[in-house]
């Protein structure tokens, strides 16, 4: 396909705003899918995507449409997620375009995520093509989704379409404006081969399967190729392209996306933003791309101790697939070997675990979740600490700063004093109110990234009655009076319920962890106490009741002395068997508290 009729672009939206569904759309209008093959959610190819109505992973078609020109263009799109917590798939995706779908819904208006979306594109320096989607829905307010584009994305919206991607309107109109509006990929004048792999996964038959944008040159099997930032020469065995499903081709050519093969069978040879070359006349790496870090932590370990290499190998491919999820080897006195892996953010922890268990069948146990705190040390030292188990002892501690959000929410103005008194329950400080329209605020608040890990999403929304939304970026640290609050079993701790808390928030949190054990551990011969301790302070306890034999079952009458003396023999026995004996937590209980 000649250069200028190629083009390259992306859909970003706010979670939930009709990315998917328009996408089926352009594919059915350019008869890239049969009718026959048509389905709901084609791109979405993960179970999971379908079940939560949600994009994961971003997904890569090219489609050819003949324009009303009569000329028949190549149009590659990515589909991307709107999710906060996948906003580094997004940057990935926008790194491989010229130009951006940005939708807004018609009745939902700019959403917090719609904003840090476009201002990801305006960065790219993408052209953006707005969007107004479902306008059939009876409470579509159109007037309002124009005035938001233009007061709060600063775009004109003359240039807004006007669409309804469930009823098929202006599908026509989005396609004819992508040709018109977003400029034909141009070359980089690089001397050689300069591709960007943007995404990959692993295929058992074919090993590392990489998605790639061509820069620069052509792309073919046979010839050889460098990846820059590993340093390794490999044999290209196949190119191709996506519609949805891969196809063959004989070559990729400059401004085309697709995938490519090569004798690459380790995930670990592959690192996401790398660039593709010509090893006998090397071109320039590919700006763009930054190491992105975890926020969050959490241990995974397998139920079974046998299946660890198992858990190691499929960790491996599932990072090929997902960049943005670290994970390093740790052990634990409770739960064995396992794995201390860092997310963006508890969403995707959340589907990361599910597709462990889904598409490798592995049985795993997660840790609760914490993030990196900075500790400095009486000696001067300063350290990160990503694991309740590595805290210094508070006589070793100076100081210790948390890691702090800028978060915005986005709501109705009746919900403001509910949203107001939920940042101050969970120690954030709101510093500007704006109104948007005459329906929406937003807030901006600083807050610890730890109190918005559990449930503050799911909080905003239920408060809401569903119409509050949520965006954060890293805004550095904080000095804050955290502590480690240990969790003892029987006098014994258990390092796999420890975590770090806020002074004030210890008290209640020891409370809820022992009430929760106290439910689930099985009664013993003998009283189990649970505790929940501050340093050497203990701040709640719970006893597990014992078993109770009724050994005055035998005793017919007589003096109370008889049956006195049977309860004491009974409660000697009970005080040894205490001594030697030991609690026997089963997996279940980890993994109830640990929900809870």
């Amino acid at each position: 396909m000649e250069l200028d009729h190629i083009r390259n672009f992306c859909i970003i939206a706010h979670i939930d705003h009709g990315k998917t569904t328009l996408s089926d759309r352009l594919l059915a209008m350019t008869g890239t899918v049969s009718e026959r093959e048509m389905e709901a959610q084609l791109l979405d190819s993960m179970d999971l995507e379908r079940e939560r109505g949600i994009t994961i992973k971003s997904h890569p078609v090219t489609m050819h449409y003949k324009a009303k020109n009569g000329e028949v263009y190549e149009l590659n799109l990515i589909d991307t997620p709107g999710h906060v917590d996948f906003t580094y798939e997004v940057s990935r995706s926008l790194s491989a375009c010229e130009g951006a779908i940005l939708i807004v819904d018609a009745a939902q208006g700019v959403e917090a995520q719609t904003v840090a979306n476009y201002y990801l594109a305006v960065k790219k320096n993408l052209v953006i093509i707005p969007v107004i989607n479902k306008i059939d829905l009876p409470h579509a307010d159109i007037n309002m989704a124009k005035r938001q584009i233009e007061d709060i994305l600063v775009l004109s919206s003359d240039d807004a379409i006007l669409a309804s991607a469930k009823e098929g309107i202006g599908i026509e109109e989005i396609l004819e404006a992508v040709i018109h509006r977003i400029p034909p990929p141009k070359p980089t004048g690089a001397p050689s081969l300069q591709a960007l792999g943007y995404d990959s996964y692993f295929d058992t038959y074919k090993g590392v399967v990489t998605h790639v944008r061509v820069y620069n040159g052509i792309l073919k099997p046979g010839m050889n190729a460098r990846l820059l930032h590993s340093g390794k020469t490999v044999e290209i065995k196949e190119v191709g392209s996506f519609n949805p499903k891969p196809y063959q081709r004989r070559e990729l050519k400059t401004g085309e996306t697709g995938y490519f093969t090569a004798n690459i069978k380790s995930p670990l040879d592959v690192k996401m933003g790398d660039t593709l070359t010509d090893p006998r006349n090397p071109s320039d790496e590919i700006p763009g791309f930054q190491e992105v870090n975890p926020m969050v932590y959490s241990g995974i370990y397998p139920i079974n101790s046998g299946d660890f290499e198992h858990l190691k190998i499929n960790l491996a491919k599932l990072q090929l697939n997902d960049p943005a999820f670290v994970y390093q080897v740790e052990s634990s006195a409770a739960l064995g070997f396992g794995f201390r892996c860092g997310f963006l953010g508890l969403l995707h922890m959340e589907i990361v675990q599910e597709r462990l268990r889904r598409e490798y069948e592995m049985a795993i146990i997660a840790t609760y979740p914490s993030v990196v705190y900075h500790v400095k040390l009486t000696s001067g030292e300063l350290i990160d600490v990503d694991n309740p188990i590595l805290l210094p002892e508070p006589n070793f501690i100076q100081w210790i700063e948390e890691p702090v959000v800028k978060a915005f929410i986005l709501c109705p103005n009746e919900y403001i004093g509910d949203m107001m008194a939920l940042v101050q329950e969970k120690r954030g400080n709101i510093i500007n109110t704006e109104t948007l329209d005459s329906r929406r605020v937003m807030l901006s608040c600083l807050m610890p990234l730890n109190e918005i890990l559990i449930d503050f999403h799911d909080r905003i929304k239920s408060t809401t009655r569903g119409y509050g939304s949520m965006d954060y970026e890293h805004s550095g640290y904080q000095r804050a009076p955290m502590v480690k609050l240990d969790v003892m079993v029987n006098g014994e701790p258990v390092d796999a319920f420890s975590c770090i808390v806020h002074r004030d928030k210890a008290d209640s949190r020891g409370r809820a962890l022992a009430a929760k054990l106290k439910e689930v551990i099985p009664s013993q011969q003998f009283a189990i106490p649970i505790q929940a301790a501050v340093g050497g302070k203990i701040v709640a306890r719970e006893t597990v009741r014992a078993y109770r034999k009724d050994v005055t079952a035998k005793c017919y009458g007589g003096d109370i002395s008889r049956k006195r003396k049977l309860l004491e023999k009974q409660k000697e026995g009970k005080k040894r068997m205490k001594a030697f004996g030991s609690v026997n937590i089963p997996q279940e209980a980890f993994i109830e508290v640990l929900k809870a």
